[in-house]
């Protein structure tokens, strides 16, 4: 019998139910062309919270969506000419209503961390898990996106080897500051139950 390629995904009928090769069943589908394999020793056990919208301060339009699939028109917005040519994904990216979208299987690399190191790793696209939330780094996220967040990162954390949860302020220091201080960690602590060693000290 050969082993799995992703053990993770192969524990229960409970998870297959919610997992098909990475994908997550209460995700809207979009592929982005954005990704790659992970190296072969990679143990996924980090997940990131981003903030994003484009342009900044501006929600509901598509064009996250549209940035993660190289579908965004560089034309139609003069800060769209600061990242033109950008090529980005986010394994989830988490509207403001809380509808939840993915881009890129989570057993693959996605490209959203950057340059970045955490618990004691460098280059945490390697071993991590994206998800974007519809926001202004700085600013407040809605209800909606802190339940569908939560139930996210339950679903995570039952099919992978999660120990770490951390922003993207929090692998990339000095460079990136998303999600902020209006995100709420002990909100999301407190939903999921778990201990404070596996989030940031904040």
């Amino acid at each position: 019998m050969t082993r799995p390629e992703h053990p993770e995904l192969a524990v229960a009928p409970a998870l297959a139910a919610l997992w098909q090769d990475g994908w997550y069943r209460y995700a809207h589908r979009l592929d982005s062309p954005n990704f790659g394999p992970r190296p072969a020793d990679a143990l996924t056990d980090l997940l990131v919270i981003h903030s994003i919208s484009l342009p900044p301060g501006e929600f509901d339009n598509g064009n996250v969506q549209r940035l993660f699939t190289n579908q965004l028109d560089w034309e139609t917005h003069p800060y769209f000419q600061g990242i033109r040519g950008l090529q980005v994904s986010s394994h989830f990216f988490i509207t403001r209503s809380g509808a939840l979208w993915q881009f890129v299987a989570c057993t693959d690399r996605a490209w959203h961390a950057g340059q970045s190191s955490y618990r004691g790793r460098n280059q945490c696209n390697d071993d991590s898990i994206g998800i974007e939330l519809e926001g202004l780094e700085g600013d407040g996220f809605e209800a909606p996106q802190y339940e569908t967040l939560s139930g996210l990162c339950a679903a995570l954390l039952q099919a992978f080897p999660i120990a770490h949860i951390a922003g993207h302020e929090h692998i990339a220091p000095g460079r990136k500051q998303d999600p902020g201080p209006g995100f709420d960690w002990p909100l999301l602590q407190g939903s999921l139950g778990l201990a404070p060693r596996y989030f940031p000290e904040i």
